[in-house]
């Protein structure tokens, strides 16, 4: 793929986005490093500090929002609008692609046109009323949904990107290729996460490796590629706790090592695109 914003179908603007002050996508090279959890406490922190959140999640075959922010089951209602998000809190809402399917074991099993169709809908269809932050929640990769994501959001802008990674190669290397992607589609890379960067024990805080930075991790690669390192998030047990049962860590632990971290990472986007 060798083309620009610029050689794309121009779209444009959504009416049902023109409330949304910012944008950004929630990217990852690589399957499993917790995507789609750190664009859920990114949401949570955010409204926590009482800004006007959205999520759109359109991680197609595998929506995992609604049981993250703990409304799974939930039905999507249409306005003469579009459709409404499903509130979690009075500042926090979200669509995902899982309250459309029939139940949560549901196969997505769809050729690119149709994944396509669903995309544009999603992003030009749901009534978000004024937001101060868009999260999307994207698949891993960059995929043809990708491509689609950037050209139906031409019109409005998408105003940066946070990559997902973990301290191993593996994952690491195809963060190369998604800041690659970022690049030749004119989107600004706002920095990577490095999550599970290490374990902070419970109860003697001793931090510990659990995966280990074999090539430098995070920071050597955003030293190589020119990309800010914008938050080094630990390994804990309470958020996968949290995100199995719908919880809020920033509500019920607000003094833990990661929801300090999060918040940190907040603080860091938010002067970015100020």
């Amino acid at each position: 793929f060798t083309s620009t914003r610029d050689s794309m179908e121009s779209s444009e603007p959504s009416p049902v986005l023109r409330g949304v002050k910012k944008t950004i996508l929630v990217l990852s090279g690589k399957g499993g490093v917790g995507k789609s959890t750190v664009a859920c406490q990114l949401a949570l922190a955010h409204q926590q500090a009482g800004m006007k959140v959205g999520v759109l999640d359109i991680d197609l075959c595998g929506p995992s929002m609604p049981r993250i922010l703990g409304c799974e089951g939930e039905g999507v209602h249409q306005s003469g609008s579009g459709w409404s998000p499903i509130y979690v809190e009075d500042n926090l809402s979200i669509m995902s692609a899982g309250f459309l399917l029939p139940s949560p074991d549901a196969a997505v099993i769809w050729r690119g046109p149709k994944k396509n169709g669903l995309i544009k809908q999603l992003l030009r269809d749901v009534d978000w009323g004024n937001l101060d932050y868009l999260l999307v929640d994207t698949p891993p990769g960059t995929s043809d949904e990708h491509l689609s994501i950037v050209q139906y959001m031409a019109g409005t802008g998408i105003d940066g990107a946070v990559i997902v990674t973990t301290p191993q190669e593996i994952s690491l290397q195809d963060v190369r290729k998604e800041v690659n992607f970022c690049r030749k589609v004119d989107m600004p890379v706002l920095g990577i996460v490095e999550n599970m960067s290490m374990f902070i024990c419970p109860k003697c805080k001793v931090s510990s490796t659990i995966l280990p930075a074999t090539t430098g991790g995070a920071a050597k690669l955003a030293s190589d590629i020119g990309v800010e390192v914008v938050a080094r998030l630990p390994l804990d047990p309470i958020v996968g706790k949290a995100c199995d049962e719908g919880g809020d860590i920033f509500a019920d632990h607000a003094d833990s090592e990661v929801a300090k971290a999060y918040n940190g990472l907040v603080r860091s986007i938010t002067a970015k695109l100020a």
